[in-house]
């Protein structure tokens, strides 16, 4: 057994406890879609889907499918495209095609940490570059860019951002875009969120296209509000795309043939702008519920509005370690948030707000009961 091995802090407390609790406001999507929902009353897409045969799909993605991702991706077609199991999937595949032992990587935090996990358990050089509270969760593009040197093969960022919902603005893509293309560096954008902006209806612009080493990952999970499907994917170009086909062969082989049916139904377009929509409603409605809850008790918890996503970083002013106040408050309140400590900064909980008013409002007394307890 690798004694060396870094374990996925955040993922196996949520899979731990997630369940268990009475109040988790640890998920960082809105409210799931039922299958109900999502087909609404078409009888006959509803025979049709009870007909498909559960056999494998064509296992990169069905063309179907690949041609309904490419779609939402300027200038995409169907063979940049590959399909995986979950996003997770390919952060773990693109990182596996485009790096070995001993490359260095450079990575965004806080972040969603799965790519700082593998990237140590494979043995790469990571260095980090931060988000700061002071700069609305943005960060300071000199400082970057004295992070990226000429050993740098991939720069790793999530936008918008999870957990601060930071989105990033023109000169920051240009400043990765640019630093990258200095180096002739990979960059990965984990692009799960966009779709759940706040302030504006505009998606959030991905950096595929913008630069020819693009691998933008993307998921029916966050702002598709379908996570049970299990079924993300890669965009990049032809040859990547094989690449990273190549991999999932000895991974998980293939996304199950009914997600590649629903998400292909899911992403048509008429369908596609109707889950944007509620996903957006869930977000901002959501966060406006936090904020007031925040505001009644600022002077112990602050917050920056997120750009997306329906999870904020919620800072608190009590000198108490965040897993063990997470701790406490499972075993005391029957609640679960994610504590910051999970994506390197501490006096932080990431809290989600994008389910039903009257949960998340329960949940939050029970979080700022064992705060000041």
């Amino acid at each position: 057994m690798n004694k060396n091995f870094h374990p996925f802090m955040l993922e196996r407390e949520l899979g731990t406890w997630e369940h268990q609790v009475e109040y988790n406001l640890s998920e960082s999507g809105v409210h799931p879609m039922s299958t109900a929902e999502l087909l609404g009353n078409d009888s006959n897409l509803i025979e049709g889907l009870l007909a498909v045969e559960l056999n494998y799909p064509q296992t990169n993605g069905s063309l179907e499918l690949r041609e309904s991702i490419a779609a939402t991706y300027p200038g995409a077609k169907a063979s940049d495209v590959i399909a995986t199991t979950g996003a997770a999937q390919a952060n773990f595949t693109s990182i596996l095609t485009t790096l070995d032992p001993g490359d260095e990587i450079v990575v965004m935090v806080p972040n969603y940490m799965q790519i700082w996990g593998i990237a140590k358990n494979l043995g790469l050089e990571v260095k980090t570059f931060p988000l700061k509270e002071e700069l609305g969760w943005g960060f300071d593009i000199e400082e970057f860019r004295s992070v990226v040197s000429k050993d740098t093969k991939l720069i790793a960022v999530c936008n918008p951002n999870n957990p601060t919902g930071h989105i990033m603005t023109a000169e920051e893509c240009m400043a990765v875009i640019n630093a990258a293309a200095e180096v002739g560096a990979w960059i990965l954008s984990d692009e799960v969120y966009a779709g759940a902006e706040h302030t504006t209806d505009v998606f959030t612009p991905t950096l595929w296209g913008q630069y020819d080493r693009i691998l933008a990952i993307g998921s029916m999970s966050k702002a598709y509000a379908l996570p049970g499907l299990r079924l993300g994917w890669v965009v990049s170009n032809p040859e990547t795309a094989e690449a990273i086909w190549a991999r999932q062969d000895y991974i998980t082989i293939c996304p199950s043939i009914l997600a590649n049916k629903l998400a292909a139904y899911a992403l048509s377009p008429d369908i596609r702008v109707q889950i944007i929509k509620r996903t957006r409603e869930y977000a901002r409605r959501g966060f406006s519920n936090l904020q007031r809850w925040v505001e009644e008790h600022s002077d112990i918890l602050s917050v920056i509005q997120p750009g997306a996503a329906a999870i904020s970083f919620v800072h608190y002013n009590r000198e108490i370690n965040s897993s063990e106040l997470v701790n406490r408050m499972i075993r005391d309140q029957q609640t679960f948030v994610v504590p910051g400590d999970h994506f390197g900064l501490d006096h932080y909980l990431r809290i989600s707000y994008g389910l039903s008013d009257d949960y998340v409002n329960e949940g939050l007394r029970r979080v700022y009961e064992t705060i000041v307890s």
